[in-house]
């Protein structure tokens, strides 16, 4: 459709068209008064971004901008989260020393927080409330052996890390949404609570994934990275021997551009966005490290690392197909030729 729209406006520009003049301004008019739909003008936008490449107006980046925030309405909160089986979170009975660890090594400021199982939520912890409650318990620590100056400092030493999340009391409420959600009502909502963390729930109460507001946002501007997040590592890296290294969430895209095969075409392959997912689906069941799961073509796929829920790692094989010479190709199979 676009192509098509390009054309004519290629024509449009090399001979005068009034009757396309008097088109615009009656668009324009319409606007005006409010009788044009906001669907119209949001497509009449997108079409005019498509069709500008070389608009020296827009850089390539603002052109993207502009794209994600027309398509934003679009976005469901399922686009957008994280899934359960990559959620870091922290149990209500961990100490406060075991949770000191945990944000050295998980890279975020908030972590949910969970009772028996995820499915369970409590709230969320936030690294500036943690923090807190250490400084506190420091001062409080250093108040009661007063005297001199130096025992009016802070005294960490004094901080029982033994307590538990739950005991020390410092949980933040979480926003929970269905992953039909349109992405902006969420947006909407989290701004309005000052809640930057919300956990997607199925139709049974279950945890289904975490959205957080930088999700949202990165939907718009791209990924956002700050100074303590690692450079991205590639989902599929080459291996020895025609070989290829993936991590499971990689998606199929990535297999087709990489490998040059496309497995979105596979029956198998139907709602599957994750190299994982179709290797689930493929075998039917969650396979385990080390076995080997034939695949379409000549590939096949072995796993690396892999718990009871899912798969993690995979090594990809391309078999070597021996192709049937032309003699062999046109003689009967054995057990035909038995009969």
């Amino acid at each position: 459709m676009n192509e098509d729209r390009s054309r004519n406006d290629r024509s449009v520009r090399t001979l005068p068209d009034t009757e396309g003049l008097r088109d615009h301004w009656y668009d324009r008019v319409l606007t005006r008064l409010g009788l044009k739909s906001r669907d119209s003008i949001r497509n009449d936008l997108e079409d005019a971004l498509a069709e500008t490449v070389e608009d020296a107006d827009f850089s390539p980046q603002e052109r993207a901008m502009l794209k994600n925030v027309l398509g934003f309405h679009r976005v469901r909160v399922d686009d957008a989260m994280v899934p359960r089986a990559d959620i870091v979170a922290v149990a209500a009975d961990t100490t406060l020393g075991d949770l000191l660890n945990l944000f050295r090594t998980a890279g975020h400021s908030r972590l949910p927080v969970y009772g028996e199982t995820l499915d369970d939520p409590k709230g969320m912890v936030h690294i500036r409330d943690f923090l807190d409650f250490i400084a506190m318990s420091a001062d409080a620590s250093a108040t009661k052996a007063g005297g001199n100056v130096k025992a009016s400092l802070p005294s960490l030493g004094q901080i029982d890390l033994s307590m538990t999340l739950a005991t020390a009391n410092i949980l933040r409420p979480v926003l929970f949404v269905p992953r039909s959600m349109p992405a902006i009502d969420l947006l909407v909502r989290m701004q309005a609570t000052r809640t930057h963390m919300a956990l997607v729930i199925d139709e049974y109460g279950g945890t289904d994934g975490l959205v957080s507001i930088e999700d949202l946002v990165e939907m718009v501007v791209g990924d956002i990275e700050d100074e303590h997040d690692d450079a991205t590592a590639l989902m599929i890296v080459p291996g020895p021997d025609d070989t290829f290294i993936a991590d499971a969430r990689a998606s199929l895209d990535e297999v087709k551009e990489i490998l040059g095969v496309d497995l979105t075409d596979e029956d198998s392959a139907e709602d599957i966005d994750t190299l994982g997912g179709f290797i689930v689906t493929l075998a039917g069941r969650v396979p385990s490290r080390n076995e080997l799961i034939m695949g379409p073509g000549d590939l096949e796929f072995e796993v690396l690392d892999a718990d009871p829920r899912r798969v993690k790692r995979l090594r990809i094989h391309r078999r070597n197909v021996v192709p049937l010479s032309e003699g062999d190709s046109h003689s009967p199979p054995e057990s035909a030729a038995a009969e």
